[in-house]
């Protein structure tokens, strides 16, 4: 095995360990509330503390790999994840355990890290099938975490969940160490940690707004000066970065077409594929006749074959890639997660209508992923290539943060009573998410990646021929 292959299968496996720990901690939440006495709404932040700091330090961890090198910033971020899942799994309260998911947060700057490296150490017409490979773990990563991790948390508790995975990822830590090249050049420049600050705390801010949002009020002042002041540091951000000499990241980048498209439409298709997730996942769990009556094992099963789309497409598409550009992969990914939308409004009776929709929407997903992050990777100077994966980064985990909150709002608005009768009298047992909230969720899906589409259509095209010259029309 040559060094390229070697280090590509080191970053997946590391990647895969990173989506299945994340996804292993959803069906882990009711155990976790149960065991230390929280509300849910508590319980939430263990994956909004996680989100929270993953999104608001990917640009500076991006800016620091491009100024002391990605393989050292890569070790850094799975040494900030062990010991994050190590003190996870060993948690005595709520409030440890959700200072832990921060950390893991930093650590999560891995994913545009070594999309990054892979950049640097394969040829270009080789590298969205690489970059394939890296995305696959978004799909196979929650399958195993859905379906494991019921088990683990079922039969043995939720911290036998974190334990696993920092054993796991302290053997990988060692391989990297020992076989990871060193890639890429080094930008000489000072790391603006102002314009990190205020962009970290900006989007933190705002996702605290969006996370607390179907809780406290979207207009309740208490919430409401959260996003104020989060939309204020973003302006104060832009117009400080216009006028240092070295700025985190120079916004003439987005001048570049294809840099701006990517960010765009990672936003936009981020507020919708997850806005879909919530969907299957809620929607599988209700009981009967509000949905398919599913167990959380039941579920994972059902969402295996979805990850199987990424699973085949992801190569298939990345190897495809490089003949006829990012552009018609795009604009498939619109096609068919458009398609999924309009078959779960309709098409929805039973497990195997579902399984249907979710797969289409899965090869969709991919459809988007390998051209956005190829795209970004292969449109910046190499020197700027990190910093730009991690801006890239934070905004599709902005659109992702939207997206459930969307859905979650959806379903709380428009409920369905649970009647019984007792003695001849009716009785409300409680309210269920209606037939008309996953309508509105679809038709709201639909709504946001038909405009990613739209945005995706002015993609500069460009592929590799056989003598690996770049061609854009």
């Amino acid at each position: 095995m040559d060094y390229k292959s070697k280090t590509l299968l080191i970053l997946s496996a590391m990647l895969l360990i990173v989506n299945y720990v994340e996804t292993m901690v959803i069906p882990a939440l009711p155990t976790i509330e149960n065991d230390f006495s929280i509300s849910s709404t508590l319980a939430g932040w263990i994956t909004s503390a996680y989100m929270l700091v993953a999104a608001a330090t990917s640009p500076l961890m991006g800016k620091l790999a491009d100024t002391y090198g990605k393989t050292r910033m890569y070790i850094i971020s799975i040494a900030f994840y062990i010991v994050a899942v190590a003190l996870a799994g060993f948690s005595p309260n709520i409030w440890v355990l959700i200072a832990a998911r921060a950390i893991q947060g930093v650590g999560f700057s891995m994913f545009p890290i070594a999309i990054a490296i892979i950049t640097d150490i394969y040829p270009k017409e080789r590298v969205a099938f690489a970059q394939s490979i890296l995305s696959a773990t978004i799909g196979i990563g929650p399958a195993l975490g859905l379906l494991i991790g019921s088990y683990i948390v079922e039969d043995l508790g939720w911290p036998y969940a974190f334990h696993t995975a920092a054993i796991l990822s302290l053997i990988i830590f060692f391989i990297s160490l020992k076989y990871l090249p060193h890639t890429g050049t080094r930008l000489k420049e000072k790391v603006d940690y102002i314009g990190a600050t205020l962009i970290g705390v900006a989007t933190a801010l705002v996702l605290v707004y969006v996370t607390e949002g179907p809780t406290l009020g979207w207009l309740a002042l208490d919430n409401l000066w959260m996003l104020v002041v989060g939309l204020v540091l973003y302006g104060v951000f832009i117009a400080y970065e216009r006028v240092i000499s070295e700025p985190l990241m120079k916004l003439s980048l987005f001048k570049i077409r294809n840099f701006a498209v990517a960010n765009i439409v990672g936003l936009i298709s981020g507020i919708g594929m997850f806005a879909n997730f919530i969907f299957l996942v809620y929607y599988s769990q209700l009981p009967k006749p509000y949905g398919l009556g599913l167990s959380i094992i039941q579920s994972g099963l059902l969402m295996s074959p979805v990850a199987l789309g990424m699973i085949i497409f992801g190569p298939i598409l990345g190897r495809l890639m490089p003949r006829i550009g990012p552009k018609p992969i795009m604009i498939l990914g619109g096609i068919l997660t458009d398609l999924s939308y309009l078959l779960l409004l309709i098409y929805r009776s039973t497990p195997f209508d579902v399984l249907l929709d979710g797969f289409i929407s899965s090869v969709g997903l991919v459809a988007f992923i390998i051209p956005l992050v190829n795209m970004v990777a292969l449109s910046l100077p190499d020197q700027y290539r990190t910093t730009g994966m991690g801006m890239n980064t934070l905004l599709r985990t902005l659109g992702g943060s939207v997206g459930p909150v969307v859905a979650t709002v959806f379903m709380q608005t428009y409920q369905d009573p649970i009647i019984t009768m007792l003695n001849n009298q009716i009785y409300v047992m409680g309210f269920i998410p209606s037939a008309t909230a996953f309508n509105y969720i679809a038709i709201f899906g639909m709504i946001m990646m038909t405009l990613a589409l739209i945005v995706a259509l002015w993609t500069k095209n460009y592929k590799f021929n056989v003598r690996m010259r770049v061609s854009a029309h």
